[in-house]
């Protein structure tokens, strides 16, 4: 069973990364040539990789929860001013910022967005329908009404 790591192992891990000279005979000046020590110097240094890339996603998730905690402050604050002042009503402009940082109304905001963007399309494709309509209408007339009127007079002529 392996023994559980402590924080002077990793302390003494950090030194010997920092300081290669703390090994006897080894320096910039005396490389290494064991296969052996190159190797566990390789393992040494891939677990203060992987313990600093832990310590970075902790300290990222911490800031991340900070933030969501901020942003929930401030909307506790806006409903508990608009539950104290209900006549006064917000400012558009201020509100709209706001509602587009608060974290919790990330999924409304992008439905309510796609519901805009597809109706607009909608709207520019019933628009573009149209327009060629007409445009075949138009052909259409130019095209088969000389050809209707011939075979009428064709007809009369037959008759």
């Amino acid at each position: 069973m392996a023994k559980p790591v402590t924080p002077q192992d990793m302390f003494d891990l950090w030194q010997k990364m920092v300081n290669p000279g703390a090994y006897p005979l080894q320096s910039l000046m005396f490389p290494v040539l064991d296969a052996e020590e190159l190797e566990k110097k390789i393992r040494e240094l891939e677990v203060v990789e992987h313990w600093l890339k832990a310590n970075l996603n902790m300290l990222q998730l911490s800031i991340k929860s900070l933030e969501y905690q901020r942003q929930m402050v401030q909307g506790g604050e806006r409903v508990r001013a608009a539950m104290e002042n209900p006549e006064a009503p917000p400012a558009e402009g201020v509100e709209a910022e706001e509602e587009a940082s608060n974290p919790a109304m990330w999924a409304w905001n992008m439905m309510k967005q796609a519901g805009t963007d597809a109706a607009e399309a909608m709207g520019r494709a019933v628009e573009a329908a149209g327009t060629t309509a007409r445009d075949a209408a138009e052909v259409a007339k130019k095209t088969v009404a000389p050809k209707r009127k011939k075979a009428v007079r064709r007809k009369r002529k037959a008759a």
